[in-house]
């Protein structure tokens, strides 16, 4: 049920506001469930495929979806997923967790600044 929970709030957030993965999933197989940083990126990263594919179909159902550019962000994204699975498997779990952290917290300041 609880893994249910967090992937209706992923599903939620990923179709209001184009997240849920990295920034709702992950703390709340964290906090909730006790998975490591490295596991609950992984298991993250599964369910975003199947969230990114629905969230998609629904958006371009309403002409929402610019394909050109998805594919130009989608590509150099793949390095950039790669580059990041190898520098996490290099850290210390407090350092991916501080990391993630100060992402969240920047992220969430310049969204209340604008």
């Amino acid at each position: 049920m609880q893994l249910a929970t967090v992937g209706l709030a992923a599903g939620f957030f990923s179709g209001m506001f184009g997240v849920g993965g990295g920034i709702v999933a992950v703390p709340l197989l964290i906090l909730w469930l006790g998975y490591g940083e490295r596991e609950a990126t992984g298991t993250s990263l599964l369910a975003i495929t199947l969230t990114a594919a629905a969230g998609v179909a629904a958006q371009a159902g309403y002409g929402n979806v610019h394909f050109g550019d998805g594919v130009l962000i989608g590509i150099p994204a793949v390095g950039g997923v790669l580059a990041g699975t190898w520098l996490q498997q290099r850290l210390p779990g407090a350092g991916v967790r501080l990391m993630f952290s100060v992402l969240l917290v920047a992220t969430a300041i310049t969204l209340v600044a604008r």
